[in-house]
């Protein structure tokens, strides 16, 4: 009796001439590129400026690969370093491997560092980001689908996954944990959206949700994978990662909304007004100088100004010029009266 399923592509690459497109790296492609979208509609709706969000991606990618890679070959080191393998594998990241907790944790280091250069606050950066970041897991698990890696226990449900006979995998029908995660995570980015607009989240906490709220799937899900991985206590390793992140994530959460209420009123500061700090400073120091010797000279010597206004007005009650008449018939020197010249 055939079964409805999911097939798997027979190949996870397609050659354009000498290039090769790999569809684990498209994916992950069109995953940063949605993120640095919508993170950057976000931060403009902050009341950040155009292309922040695209300039400090440009830092956390980078890291954020490296650090993704580095947790995948630590963690499964004996699939790079055991008997029989070849270390150099260990590069090959467009052949599978990343894991999100270590890129997740490089990558916000990237952040920081664009971050700082750009003289903005990273959490509210991050909480720009973090439905974005989550869509982009959505669309990078469909590169272990190009793969065929990472599913679950056999199963003939409809949407079970084909698989087919390779190396350390048989031939046969598993759940596909891959959709699983994908679909969460889109769960993940709409539940970020709503209460980041119901809540007015900021200081980080957006992102913190994230955090928590994937957690939470990832544990139920990576408990279903059969894949080879390290246990502790019975438990896969990435299901205590979880479980310690998930309890970071929500501490932080609490402790954030008790010390640092609402979200930042400037999350991106205007740098360019002409001198920057120092320009700013003195042209308001040149406005304080300004406004003192005006003030100066309108209330020097009050008492002398009181009596010269007596001095006019008793010439004038006598009939005799007042001293400004006096001053303004003069004429000024190498001059004549009546020309003009004052």
């Amino acid at each position: 009796m055939d079964i409805a399923y999911i097939p798997s592509p027979s190949t996870g690459v397609i050659h354009l001439g000498p290039i090769p497109l790999r569809g684990y790296a498209f994916c992950i492609i069109i995953g940063v590129f949605v993120a640095v979208w919508l993170g950057n509609r976000r931060w403009i709706a902050r009341g950040g400026k155009p292309g922040t969000v695209a300039d400090i991606a440009v830092w956390a990618v980078p890291f954020g690969l490296v650090g993704g890679r580095l947790y995948h070959v630590i963690t499964d080191y004996q699939l790079y370093f055991g008997e029989g393998r070849n270390w150099v594998d260990a590069f090959k990241i467009w052949e599978g491997g990343l894991g999100i907790w270590g890129a997740i944790a490089l990558g916000a280091v990237g952040a920081w560092i664009g971050c700082r250069l750009r003289g903005i606050p990273l959490p509210a950066w991050a909480d720009a980001l973090a439905p974005g970041i989550a869509l982009a897991q959505a669309c990078g698990r469909w590169g272990n689908w190009f793969n065929q890696e990472l599913y679950g226990r056999a199963t003939d449900l409809p949407w079970a996954v084909e698989i087919t006979a390779g190396p350390n995998r048989d031939a046969g029908t598993y759940h596909p944990t891959f959709l699983y995660e994908s679909l969460w995570c889109v769960g993940v980015a709409f539940l970020v959206i709503w209460a980041d607009r119901r809540f007015k989240l900021g200081h980080g906490r957006a992102f913190a949700l994230y955090v928590a709220a994937y957690c939470v799937g990832r544990g139920w899900i990576e408990y279903m994978r059969v894949d080879e991985a390290h246990h502790i206590l019975g438990l896969r390793l990435n299901v205590w990662t979880s479980i310690v992140v998930f309890v970071l994530a929500v501490v932080y959460l609490v402790l954030s909304a008790k010390l640092r209420p609402g979200r930042e009123e400037v999350v991106e500061p205007d740098t360019g007004a002409s001198g920057g700090k120092d320009g700013g400073k003195t042209a308001s120091s040149q406005t304080k100088d300004t406004g003192a010797e005006d003030k100066s000279s309108d209330t020097d010597d009050p008492a002398a100004d009181g009596a010269e206004a007596k001095a006019e007005v008793s010439a004038l009650a006598k009939g005799e010029p007042a001293k400004a008449d006096l001053r303004k018939a003069q004429p000024a020197e190498g001059g004549t009266p009546g020309s003009g010249t004052l």
